[in-house]
């Protein structure tokens, strides 16, 4: 792949100076100052066949020079530097087109358009940002502009700004981001909860839930928020809302429900719920929440029973290993929990989530794929219920 873009960076160049001589220019041109074209041309091309291509982009600059309409060469040249992951390379190009003084103002938007991708790419966000602020002004770049200001936002986890500037792209670009900026709220509310400002935190699931009423991460949170306020029937309320309308994603409720119910006095009615939901919606998760509450609360005899009778339901490794560790405590037998630590490590493997979207793979669930920057595209299910026949 390298070699290929070496011999595209020298295939581009010569193309243009082959141009420059079917071009039809007057004879006195190509006598005079026309030459020092094609001379800084070949010179280029032999600064990038020497691997010099500061040198070469040095030689470049100067066709420019001589020759305005070399403009798309050097824009084409800047955007291969940029691929090949050299970003001081291509920022130097479009620098140099930015600032120099005839530049057409359509091309100097354009110009301003490629920066600002070479600062995006090289992770330089406060100029990257700065840039794409900049073309808000330039009606061919403005929906771009903000996409990537919103990236950029999201990136930098500025999400007031983040909600402003989808809310921008709605308007203007009729792009539907109601889920976006649910999960935006979602994680402002999060980082209001962490410094303590619960008020900031319960106006922010407020609009979430406005924005999109089917917010699981919302809902969720809200009954995060009531147990911070000591409302445990709002808690169990907005938590027992998730497992009715969306009882996929029950295994991340389910233990805080459980204890909620718990510390009320209803903890026959937490276990209840807890074998209810294995029984309807198994999952491997659940199983977990579903195990470490029973051991807790009826023993560890009445946990391994829970784990058989899941197991004969649904078989899996995951719930096998966990049955292996049991019966390995209980007997104190060494082989048993040497066969243990060979089917553990197996099934972490299977104990990951994959996101829809891209298939990056996570030990953790995420709301915002760390891969893909996707919402919502991981399902709550573990690699082994997914590939399951």
């Amino acid at each position: 792949m390298i070699e290929f873009e070496l011999w595209y960076l020298v295939l581009l160049p010569l193309l243009f100076a082959a141009g420059w001589w079917l071009r039809g220019v007057d004879a006195s041109q190509r006598g005079g100052e026309g030459d020092g074209g094609p001379r800084a041309y070949f010179r280029g091309l032999n600064y990038l066949l020497n691997e010099q291509p500061d040198k070469a982009i040095d030689a470049f600059i100067g066709v420019v020079r001589l020759d305005p309409e070399t403009i798309d060469l050097h824009f084409a040249l800047g955007n291969l530097f940029r691929r090949r992951g050299e970003v001081d390379r291509a920022v130097r190009i479009h620098t140099h087109l930015l600032n120099r003084a005839d530049l057409p103002a359509r091309s100097r938007a354009e110009a301003l358009a490629e920066l600002a991708q070479d600062f995006l790419k090289g992770g330089l966000l406060d100029r990257a940002e700065e840039s794409f602020t900049r073309l808000l002004d330039e009606p061919r770049h403005r929906v771009d502009a903000q996409r990537a200001l919103l990236r950029i936002y999201q990136m930098e986890r500025e999400w007031d700004k983040a909600i402003e500037a989808a809310r921008r792209l709605e308007r203007e670009a009729g792009e539907s981001s109601h889920v976006q900026v649910a999960h935006f709220h979602c994680e402002a509310a999060e980082k209001a909860l962490a410094a303590g400002d619960e008020e900031r935190a319960r106006s922010h699931l407020e609009q979430a839930l406005k924005v999109n009423r089917k917010s699981v991460r919302a809902a969720i949170l809200a009954g995060d928020l009531a147990t911070r306020r000591a409302d445990a029937e709002a808690a169990i309320g907005h938590w027992r809302s998730v497992g009715e309308a969306n009882p996929e994603y029950l295994p991340l409720v389910a233990g805080r429900l459980a204890d909620a119910l718990d510390a009320a006095g209803r903890r026959a009615e937490a276990l209840n719920f807890l074998r209810r939901s294995l029984l309807d919606h198994p999952s491997i998760d659940l199983l977990d929440v579903a195990q470490a509450r029973v051991a807790s609360w009826e023993g560890p005899a009445a946990a391994e029973a829970l784990l058989r009778d899941e197991l004969q339901r649904h078989p899996s490794l995951a719930g096998f290993e966990r049955l292996l560790a049991s019966r390995a405590v209980a007997l104190g037998d060494a082989p048993l929990e040497q066969l243990h630590m060979l089917i553990q490590a197996q099934a972490r493997k299977l104990a990951r989530y994959r996101c829809s979207k891209c298939g990056f793979r996570a030990r953790e669930f995420h709301w915002q794929c760390p891969g893909c920057s996707s919402w919502d595209s991981y399902p709550p299910r573990r690699l082994e219920e997914l590939d399951a026949p």
